[in-house]
């Protein structure tokens, strides 16, 4: 007699649009991992509430749940108001089905873990059994910078990341650094955390990726390429002043940031013309996925002194694609990128100068890196992290039947 599998149904929350950066890149990942479960064992749904992911699922082989109609009253709670209302979140747990017709769907569907990639406050405002993310604690550990300590910010995420920790069948961290930070931070069960490095999103290994014409124009024959949002602890300002530093030693340089023209973006340009480097750096705006991939390649190399960790998307972009990786040598960073990347200390100019020289000037040096991180892509590529997410969900499942 033939025994009759019953499979588990398991949610993914979508929630992160294509300006998000690094959190939408991070959830198409783990989009790719969840489809890639045993259909024998997994019966996957998707929640979603961004048109940007209807082209990405498949149309017949998963539930989804569109989420477009949220309530105001849902809105503004969802939007982390709540924190400051002194509202119990058990109340809102209990009642949320109240405050968004969507909700009692999710619920319905009585899954046995909802995954939440993009760190937000559904995780545990929504009453269901969840593996949450926790990409960074930045505003504990670099709180000098105002977009993760200012105004109430360092008190929205304090309280945020408390109740992911306290409701979250399990957590996903990037890193061994990561991990630690968050047992160091909020004293979690290490049993509950679960290191899942970021991998390139999917987008890096798509084919018939063609520049646009007038990306074509505008970029030059041989620059460093920065693609990274305008905050202030990106650090564009160490790059504008390291190309200053350069300007009669390598008259040639060129640095193109790409980048939405907001945060930062007003300091950084002023910088540019107050420094008379204008003819080398080169603001390209927000570029869309598609139009990433030629850039790497053409690209001399990456450049990245961010102040932020414990690892990033970018240096695993420029490694599947070939590109040399230059990047600050702080938290998870060493660990992400190995010998594959040149480090430098994102603090010093000087040092950052020295580093782009080199790059700039030593051909042997460049294909060195594109080999070394080429290899480094192919030993952590899509299959190891989607074998590790499926290691992750059994755990999870196991220790809550427990």
């Amino acid at each position: 007699m033939s025994t009759r599998i019953i499979r588990k149904k398991i949610g993914l929350f979508l929630f992160s649009d294509p300006y998000g950066g690094g959190a939408f890149q991070y959830s198409q990942s783990i989009l790719h991992a969840a489809l890639a479960l045993p259909q024998n064992e997994y019966e996957v749904v998707v929640a979603c509430a961004e048109d940007a992911w209807q082209c990405q699922l498949p149309s017949n082989s998963i539930k989804v749940l569109q989420l477009k109609r949220l309530g105001l009253l849902w809105r503004l709670f969802s939007g982390r108001l709540w924190l400051l209302s002194g509202i119990p979140l058990s109340l809102l747990r209990k009642y949320s089905h109240l405050l968004n017709t969507a909700i009692p769907k999710i619920i319905k569907e009585n899954c046995a873990l909802w995954i939440f990639p993009s760190q937000d406050t559904w995780s545990y405002l929504l009453p269901v059994k969840s593996l949450s993310t926790i990409h960074d604690l930045m505003h504990r550990y670099e709180r000098r910078f105002p977009e993760v300590s200012g105004g109430l910010n360092f008190h929205k995420r304090e309280i945020h990341y408390k109740n992911v920790c306290r409701y979250s069948q399990g957590i996903l961290v990037d890193s061994e650094v990561g991990k630690r930070q968050v047992i160091d931070s909020y004293n979690v069960n290490e049993e509950i955390l679960h290191v899942l490095p970021y991998i390139a999103p999917p987008y890096v290994y798509e084919k018939n990726n063609v520049l646009k014409n007038d990306l074509e124009h505008r970029l030059p024959a041989k620059f460093f390429f920065y693609p990274a949002q305008f905050w202030k602890h990106k650090n564009h300002e160490q790059l504008v002043r390291a190309a200053g530093y350069l300007r009669n030693k390598a008259p040639d340089i060129k640095i193109v940031f790409a980048g939405s023209q907001k945060n930062a973006y007003n300091e950084v340009s002023s910088l540019v013309l107050n420094s008379s480097v204008t003819d080398h750096v080169i603001f390209l705006g927000y570029i869309p996925d598609q139009d990433m991939v030629s850039i790497y390649r053409r690209a001399r190399a990456l450049i990245m002194p961010t102040y932020f960790g414990p690892t990033n998307i970018p240096p695993l972009e420029a490694f599947a694609l070939g590109c040399p990786v230059a990047i600050s040598n702080i938290y998870g960073i060493p660990e992400q990128v190995g010998d594959a990347a040149l480090m430098f200390d994102p603090s010093n100019t000087h040092e950052i100068a020295d580093v782009m020289y080199r790059l700039w000037t030593d051909d042997s040096l460049c294909i060195s890196l594109s080999e070394k991180g080429r290899k480094r892509a192919a030993h952590w590529n899509n299959v190891s992290f989607q074998r590790r997410f499926a290691d992750i969900i059994k755990l999870v499942l196991k220790n809550e039947n427990h």
